[in-house]
């Protein structure tokens, strides 16, 4: 059986379409045709629907057949899309030549139904330009997985090579943690292709939210995730050769640390790319009644004031960022997300504004949390 070229939605567009010619006793049949390219790469007209619905077979109509050539009774209108021919109208009617009422309803028609055809081909090719790209999307996530499980099982055997006082295991053991986070994004991407994975919009959507997999379950510990993200701020401040000021003690809050680690993330990774070069870098924790305030600076040049409340829209980048790559979302994710947990996410200038023992020149960003998800709550 044949494969009706399109989708049913045009289907019950293209009934609606016809059937309004049942007060027009001068129209005795109409028949809706859609090209289609056989192998021989000549176009044929596939009939995708008729009317009056009187069961009759209907066949293609091929370039030799004789349905193509216009008759007294029978004329065609072509439903085109510029250049393209995409399908054509037959119309067989017992007058001829047609009133002109009926020759601009019968026009009107053919140019919504050439429209629709034209969005019903596009949403096609789009569907099946998806399901490529999600099968191509399985298959590297399957494929992600290989190095991944190396990486961990090298570290593993290598943490027992290494004395427990070794100056070199806090390394490997922030290679695993790091591993363990890859691990995390891997499996969000590879949930994702699950109709069920995705949570429906609310009527304000927010798309740049985590999705469940990283953002984790309230009640977690910072501590955890916020300690890989300081070791690998010390290695990239070592290998950049530029000062790095951690902070004494990690937070004692517990809440969604997942989210709040995502967060931080983005702001030292953007410390850390936009801050010229021998600039100091540092993640200062500070418990308030509040709660917890975790401030990510730099001792670099202020951001621009033109540009310090539009950074924090989507895909709104600095001008001292543009020739770098990235993509203008970091940011935005940081503030929905520190808004999202009840909190917020401000740009201080200069960050000796937040701590006097902070520097006198540079940014902050300042994430605050709400009390009530801190510790013992």
């Amino acid at each position: 059986m044949a494969v009706i070229p399109v989708s049913e939605s045009f289907l019950v567009l293209l009934g609606y379409q016809l059937g309004q010619f049942a007060d027009c006793p001068e129209v005795r049949s109409l028949v809706v045709y859609v090209t289609h390219a056989t192998r021989e790469g000549a176009p044929s007209l596939i009939p995708v629907g008729h009317w009056p619905a009187d069961g009759r077979t209907l066949t293609a109509v091929d370039g030799d057949s004789q349905l193509r050539v216009p008759a007294e009774e029978r004329r065609w209108l072509p439903l085109r899309d510029g250049a393209e021919l995409l399908g054509a109208i037959q119309v067989e009617s017992s007058i001829s030549p047609w009133p002109e009422p009926l020759r601009q309803r019968l026009q009107a028609v053919a140019l919504g139904l050439a429209e629709a055809l034209r969005l019903d081909r596009e949403g096609q090719r789009l569907r099946h330009r998806l399901a490529l790209q999600e099968e191509q999307l399985r298959l590297l996530v399957h494929q992600l997985r290989n190095p991944l499980t190396a990486l961990r099982t090298f570290g593993h055997l290598l943490l027992r090579r290494l004395e427990k006082d070794s100056d070199n295991r806090s390394l490997v053991e922030g290679l695993l943690a790091e591993e363990r986070q890859l691990q995390r994004y891997v499996d969000a991407i590879s949930d994702l292709a699950r109709p069920d994975a995705l949570i429906a919009a609310a009527p304000d959507p927010q798309p740049l939210l985590l999705p469940p997999l990283l953002s984790g379950p309230g009640g977690q510990s910072l501590a955890e995730p916020l300690s890989p993200l300081i070791q690998r701020a010390a290695a990239t401040a070592t290998l950049q050769g530029r000062p790095w000021k951690g902070p004494g003690a990690l937070p004692t809050w517990r809440g969604d640390s997942g989210s709040v680690a995502e967060i931080i993330a983005n702001l030292l990774e953007n410390a850390f790319r936009y801050s010229p070069q021998g600039a100091a870098v540092g993640l200062q924790v500070r418990d308030t009644p509040q709660g917890p305030v975790l401030t990510v600076w730099d001792g670099g040049a202020p951001i621009e004031a033109a540009e310090r409340e539009a950074i924090f829209q989507r895909g709104v980048r600095g001008s001292r960022g543009l020739p770098l790559p990235g993509t203008g979302l970091g940011l935005a994710l940081a503030k929905d997300l520190a808004r999202a947990l009840g909190g917020d996410l401000q740009l201080v200038i200069p960050p000796q504004a937040v701590d006097p023992e902070l520097p006198a020149l540079g940014n902050a960003f300042v994430l605050s949390l709400p009390a009530s998800a801190a510790a013992g709550q």
